[in-house]
């Protein structure tokens, strides 16, 4: 009997947990770490939506159809009731000389550690999507997360002033020029990472997944995504689920097949509060993958909304709740 394609990913989180360096990070949380480990998906299998928890398909698709529209500011998301990015777009606000409400300083750590400061953002933050969602001039200025993925995919700026629309030329090379090696979207611009996430930055956060190559072999099209930085039981289900459905709307345009998705993370971690929420994790037996359905009706990637993507037969183990470190 073959076996199941979730243990490319179980097997990361059983490697790290029996391998991995004790480090710490930029949000004093602390990890467990390996660095340099490679997952491979045959896509033909099955679409690649983690079942030993429950994965939020819908999540996962609204963020990626928001990098592939170009769009940088949360209200898109917001008002696809997608929570991800709120806490990046919150902390620019907060740390701004307008904000004027409670002290929310390194609000991720103390969020965790006292309740009654919880309640407190939770209150603030709420209150800061609801004006997202309502106020045009206050989600122009502090919905907006600057230069991050969906920037630099469509609208990549040259030292010249040319924009790049590097996903639109990446299909082109796949209509026009298969066999080429240099089928690349880069997401790292050292120009915007510097001091990213600081008051003044031109990115709320550098780029995890910094670059995807496309492969077409057989008349299938393959990705593999480079990702500097990967938070295992949080994080990574998502990027697997977010690049093997790039692949598959990437395929449907250019009426290919899917071959394979191939997963590289330099630094891939546990953080230290999610070490029990693994273990539980890791005790279940994966279930088979769903199948995902593209509305036939549309062919462009650019005019894929939420409403063309279904997933079939998806029938997981119950979520697993566990802390974002911000």
């Amino acid at each position: 009997m073959d076996r199941h394609p979730e243990h490319e990913y179980l097997n990361l989180l059983k490697y790290t947990l029996e391998n991995g360096i004790k480090k710490e990070d930029r949000t004093g949380t602390g990890t467990m770490s390996v660095f340099g480990y490679q997952m491979r998906f045959d896509l033909s299998k099955g679409f690649p939506l983690f079942t030993t928890k429950r994965v939020a398909f819908k999540l996962i698709a609204s963020e990626l159809l928001w990098f592939i529209k170009g769009d940088t500011n949360i209200r898109y998301l917001l008002q696809n009731n997608n929570h991800i990015w709120d806490e990046w777009a919150f902390k620019r606000w907060v740390e701004s000389d307008e904000y004027k409400g409670p002290d929310m300083t390194d609000f991720g750590r103390r969020c965790l550690v006292d309740e009654n400061f919880n309640e407190l953002y939770q209150k603030e933050l709420k209150a800061f999507c609801q004006r997202v969602l309502e106020d045009d001039a206050f989600a122009e200025k502090y919905g907006d997360l600057g230069n991050v993925y969906g920037k630099q995919w469509r609208n990549w700026t040259a030292t010249n002033g040319e924009r790049i629309d590097q996903l639109s030329d990446a299909i082109n090379q796949i209509k026009n020029n298969p066999d080429s090696r240099r089928i690349i979207v880069n997401a790292w611009n050292p120009e915007d990472v510097i001091n990213a996430g600081g008051k003044d930055s031109k990115a709320a956060l550098p780029p995890c997944h910094v670059m995807f190559q496309f492969y077409v072999a057989d008349r299938k099209l393959s990705c593999m995504l480079t990702q500097r930085s990967g938070d295992q039981f949080l994080g990574v289900p998502y990027n697997v689920s977010s690049y093997a459905l790039l692949t598959h709307l990437i395929a449907h345009e250019c009426g290919l097949e899917v071959g394979e998705f191939v997963h590289s993370i330099g630094d891939a971690h546990i953080y230290s509060n999610h070490m029990e929420q693994v273990r539980e994790q890791l005790s279940r037996d994966p279930r088979p993958f769903p199948t995902l359905k593209i509305n036939p009706d549309k062919q462009s990637i650019f005019e894929i909304e939420l409403e063309d993507l279904t997933i079939e037969g998806y029938d997981p183990h119950p979520a697993i709740k566990a802390p974002v470190a911000v």
